[in-house]
């Protein structure tokens, strides 16, 4: 059975719309499982009945005309109750409908499993026996479960590639089509989706149209002449080396290239007005299947073979494409995977938004969007991003939602709440020079995160009173090897004369987890409980020494530098590390450098360093705590992973718990702490961090003004019996309700989220 279920989700994978899926899903299932009915029947979202879509055994006239109501028949029973129904008898349920158009009424034996993803209902998956053939047995259930699981995925994927195109189940138009992930960086966005993917990766190739075919036509035909020159020079400078059976494996190569062969099926696509990489990938992709399902093990290898021939075609279509990709004034990024580098390529001004299928709201290239006052969204796992590439997009990153091709109504109604939230920022510019102090005297310190020059201007425009959170590992990630101690002196002068005389918190070297460097690859299992964060420096003196020497020089006459070690969960990283910040400090001094002995702090963002708070400030001059990991470590929660993305949440009582309790035990022994997690950029999160007692918060710069608006128009004491109010509540979503309706009471609803739900504007525009 797995051999089956292997070979139904590559040919389901591979098929080129939605209804190609469910035919071959019906026709595949009825032959493995020896039946004479199968039957998909989807869920309309915009009607809420259920579509039968496919069908083997019942009358093809039937398909696209029959629909049940959501709770009708037996198909409204499986999926109401999301679970498989298996009836020797279905005629006789109290809940059997009869449709004679489908021609059913022969077939009494019947198995229903609902086609579940995400925790949404997407249909039912049905096989039906007559009167005197057998039941269905347990295992045949376990089997068409298994399916149903499988192939959740792949559907509702290709709906939403259906959906994206202007159609919807039934045929009609589709209007405002809208998918939902995560929010990543607060705003709206209107603009022009611009693709972008990693090079030679057939996966992400958009499947675009063309109108000069001649040009694409061209540039594959170049493509294949320099593979089959690049490999028949391998083969020639390993002639010597190979025996005679093994150099013929060049020859299978350059079999493939024939005109006959894979190219001549790429020209045809080429000429039907697809552009030569689109073409490439649907051809190689339709080989890959058909290999992969032989039964021969050499043949099923060959796989490997056109995938890798595949990628070297791509990489040589690819060398002048990319360079040439037209970002219009209005760009939405939309990628598999973003990337710093990705945002770097478009041209100052010109980005608006944000998308990208893998990642959560912590995610770097969130926090840069949000540093950038980008509005993004992560996390969005079924949406078919290459179908993206030219339409219009609205980005929604207050609620995590994209529109695609939006009607004209609601692209009014979100260009609407863009003005809102332009008259705010501009508002809000009054309160720069302003301090950031309750209506009853308490004072906190607002700082920025930051690890960009660029960031420097609007933290200063936005009043930042210094950096909470210097990012060193930038200059490092930019590098293609490890910078060099005159360099970091550099990039760190920078950032400690914008700000002084006010502190900038530098924090070494932090890699490991969601940060890498292409030049020191750290390959793990569970990256995020390996080698990272201090345990990586301590374990590389000589990168540790470098960076603060460069990081102390960097500081003479100046004085603002604080040093910060991340990741700390024993005493003994905090004694070696200052063991060796003392030993550079004499050193350096003894150059000649006339620099003060910075303070030294330690980032408390894994639950054991909850726990020895009072020890670890002892030895340390301050303590900031990093709420992003913390919060990660503490629910077990990996930010990144858009599919646990919805149990990570910075208001859980574990982590409001944590939080209160790092404050009070470090205040205990007379030491200061800040925090400089994403909370601390929440207005609802700010007030109740100022609660707690924590004497700075830091955020990303677009954050601040609000925060300082918040701050300075409440209390302490009505923050502090907020915070009492909701650390008797068990629920993080009834915790965040809470904070943001005492905040919408106080006159800061437009805050939170400028204009209305999306459900409103959706329900408006219609």
């Amino acid at each position: 059975m797995l051999s089956i279920l292997r070979s139904l989700v590559q040919e389901v994978n591979g098929a080129r719309d939605l209804q190609e899926a469910l035919d071959i899903i019906v026709s595949r299932v009825q032959n493995a499982m020896g039946t004479e009915v199968c039957s998909v029947y989807l869920l309309d979202p915009a009607s809420n009945r259920y579509i039968l879509m496919a069908t083997e055994g019942l009358y093809r006239e039937a398909v696209g005309q029959v629909s049940l109501a959501y709770s009708e028949g037996l198909i409204g029973l499986v999926g109401s109750r999301e679970e498989p129904i298996n009836l020797e008898d279905a005629p006789s349920h109290p809940r059997y409908r009869y449709f004679p158009e489908t021609g059913e009424e022969r077939f009494r034996s019947f198995l229903g499993v609902p086609i579940i993803h995400h925790r949404r209902v997407l249909g039912v998956l049905v096989v039906q026996q007559r009167e005197s053939s057998r039941c269905f047995d347990e295992g045949e259930e376990a089997f068409l479960v298994t399916v149903s699981a499988q192939l959740a995925g792949v559907i509702a994927h290709s709906e939403a590639t259906g959906a994206i195109s202007g159609l919807s189940l039934t045929g009609e138009e589709a209007k405002d089509v809208c998918f939902s992930g995560v929010p990543g960086a607060p705003g709206v966005a209107i603009g022009q989706g611009v693709v972008v993917y990693p090079s030679a990766d057939l996966d992400v190739v958009p499947e675009k149209q063309t109108d000069d075919i001649d040009y694409e036509l061209a540039q594959f035909g170049k493509a294949v002449t320099a593979v089959r020159e690049d490999i028949e020079r391998v083969a020639s400078r390993l002639a010597a080396q190979l025996r005679p059976e093994e150099q013929a494996l060049f020859e299978v190569y350059l079999r493939m290239l024939g005109d006959n062969a894979l190219p001549g099926e790429v020209v045809n696509r080429i000429r039907e007005g697809l552009w030569a990489p689109g073409a490439l990938k649907q051809v190689v992709q339709q080989y890959i299947r058909h290999f992969e399902m032989m039964d021969d093990h050499y043949l099923r290898e060959r796989a490997v073979d056109i995938r890798d021939l595949g990628r070297r075609l791509l990489a040589h279509l690819q060398e002048g494409e990319q360079k040439d990709v037209n970002y219009p004034e209005r760009t939405v990024l939309v990628s598999e995977e973003l990337t710093p580098a990705m945002l770097g390529e478009v041209p100052k001004g010109q980005l608006v938004g944000l998308v990208s299928v893998r990642g959560s709201s912590n995610s770097h290239v969130a926090i840069l969007a949000r540093a950038m006052g980008v509005p993004t969204v992560m996390g969005l796992v079924d949406i078919p991003v290459n179908q993206l590439d030219g339409k219009e997009l609205v980005v929604d990153g207050f609620d995590g939602q994209i529109f695609a091709s939006p009607s004209a109504d609601l692209r009014a109604v979100y260009q609407e709440i863009c003005d809102e939230e332009d008259e705010l920022v501009k508002g809000l510019e009054a309160l720069r020079d302003k301090p950031c102090e309750t209506t009853d005297g308490h004072r906190v310190s607002l700082l920025v995160n930051t690890g960009l020059m660029t960031d420097v201007v609007r933290s200063l425009s936005h009043g930042a009173e210094g950096i909470g959170l210097y990012r060193t590992e930038v200059p490092f990630m930019i590098k293609d090897r490890f910078p060099s101690e005159q360099e970091q002196r550099e990039y760190y002068r920078e950032q400690l004369e914008a700000f002084a005389p006010n502190p900038v918190t530098m924090r070494t070297l932090d890699i490991g987890g969601d940060k890498a460097l292409t030049y020191f690859p750290i390959q793990e299992e569970n990256p995020f409980l390996g080698w990272r964060g201090i345990r990586v420096t301590l374990d590389h003196p000589e990168i540790f020494l470098v960076q603060v020497r460069a990081m102390l020089k960097a500081s003479e006459g100046l004085n603002n530098l604080q040093i910060m070690l991340p990741m700390i969960s024993n005493i003994s990283e905090v004694e070696e590390s200052l063991h060796l910040i003392y030993r550079v400090y004499h050193e350096v001094r003894e150059e000649g450098y006339e620099i003060h002995m910075p303070k030294v702090g330690v980032m408390v963002e894994v639950p054991a360093a909850v726990y020895q708070v009072r020890e670890l400030a002892d030895r340390v001059d301050f303590l900031s705590v990093g709420s992003n990991d913390l919060t990660q470590y503490l629910l077990a929660v990996d930010r990144n992973n858009p599919r646990v993305a919805q149990l990570y949440h910075s208001y859980h009582p574990a982590v409001l718990q944590a939080l209160v309790r790092i404050a009070h035990d470090a205040h205990a022994v007379g030491k200061p702490v800040s925090i400089c997690g994403e909370l601390a950029g929440d207005p609802g999160g700010a007030a109740l961090l100022m609660a707690m007692g924590y004497d700075a918060l830091s955020m990303n710069a677009a954050s601040l003004p609000k925060v300082k608006s918040v701050i300075r128009s409440i209390s302490r004491s009505w923050a502090i019996q907020l915070l009492e109010d909701v650390l008797l509540l068990d629920s993080p979503h009834v915790i965040k309700s809470c904070v943001d309706l005492s905040l919408r009471n106080a006159g800061f609803g437009r805050y939170l989220r400028p204009g209305r739900s999306a459900a409103a504007i959706a329900e408006q525009a219609v």
